[in-house]
């Protein structure tokens, strides 16, 4: 038998990232564009081309039906304008009169639901390099680069402005991932009951139990012989996420045809205290040689092109973006 404990995650992370792109671009790839995450995955987005803030899962449709998702789209309207602007100043700051150039910005803040400890980040990239960073804890925006001190020091003086990101950080973000952890939650639960089927390449090749769209994580899957629990030539494999937050996991039996043709072969599938039973079978089973693809979670073109936003995935948006010049 294998049991599977919860692994939902203790840490939490929100995160939203604005880009700005300069010059001639790929076909598709739009001007400017926001993605909002949560534990990674896609909860939103907004470009240049749609110019509508989208939710990317069922259960941000609620959310997206009241009058603060109209607000969050306002916003972005007005963070295009004004990355537009930004991105040529720093083009001149950098002596950059032509070419394609990005400017980002990616911020959030991380949660642990177990500690109740919180944290906030804010970093500016620019052609994929670190600009400017606030430094949440001592409340003051540093830089690597020489082109980035007229902002700091501008910035830095603009105490209300920080005084604004402080409570926001502290306070804002940290409600605003809860709120959106309990609309995921609520949503999993009413519908993540196991998927159960039984997969095998070839006539010759193992029977897979494959398990998924289940919420939580916890889980019991047992292969039984003739109603005995049967470890023999038996293969677990990882619980896995699925991009929707639910899971899936799959064991593997190595048996040869005439064996559980002559013997009574059942995967056991406890959840919840739910029991699905899948008879190993040949009307029971299907075939994969296309294989199911493993489901792994979204990563978005401008974070492969800029390695600066690799170091945190993320939320809501404070409300006010800083012009450089």
């Amino acid at each position: 038998m294998l049991w599977i404990t919860d692994l939902e995650v203790e840490s939490h992370t929100f995160t939203t990232l604005y880009t700005e792109i300069n010059g001639q671009t790929i076909a598709g790839i739009p001007e400017f564009s926001s993605v909002t995450t949560l534990d990674g995955r896609q909860i939103d987005f907004y470009d240049s081309e749609i110019k509508k803030l989208i939710p990317r899962q069922d259960w941000m449709k609620e959310f997206a039906s009241g009058d603060r998702f109209k607000e969050y789209t306002e916003i972005r309207e007005q963070v295009q304008q004004i990355y537009k602007i930004n991105i040529h100043f720093l083009m001149q700051q950098f002596n950059h009169s032509h070419g394609v150039h990005t400017y980002q910005r990616m911020y959030g803040c991380d949660w642990d639901d177990q500690t109740g400890a919180s944290e906030g980040f804010d970093q500016y990239g620019y052609d994929g390099e670190d600009y400017v960073a606030l430094d949440v804890k001592e409340l003051r925006y540093i830089t690597p680069v020489p082109q980035g001190f007229i902002t700091t020091v501008k910035w830095n003086n603009d105490r209300a402005q920080l005084e604004f990101l402080r409570q926001y950080y502290q306070h804002e973000c940290v409600d605003r991932l809860k709120q959106f952890l309990t609309l995921r939650k609520v949503d999993l639960e009413r519908r993540g009951t196991p998927e159960v089927s039984l997969l095998q390449k070839d006539f010759s090749s193992p029977v897979e139990c494959h398990v998924t769209g289940f919420y939580p994580a916890a889980v019991t899957i047992t292969w039984l012989r003739n109603e005995e629990e049967h470890y023999e030539d038996v293969d677990f494999g990882d619980l896995l996420p699925n991009m929707d937050g639910t899971f899936q996991k799959t064991v593997t039996l190595t048996v040869f045809p005439d064996e559980w043709r002559n013997n009574q072969y059942v995967c056991v599938v406890e959840h919840e205290g739910n029991t699905i039973q899948k008879i190993l079978r040949e009307d029971e089973i299907k075939s994969n040689n296309s294989k199911f693809l493993i489901v792994w979670y979204s990563v978005f073109i401008v974070v492969i092109l800029f390695r600066i936003f690799t170091s945190h995935h993320t939320g809501t948006c404070p409300k006010r973006a800083f012009i450089l010049t």
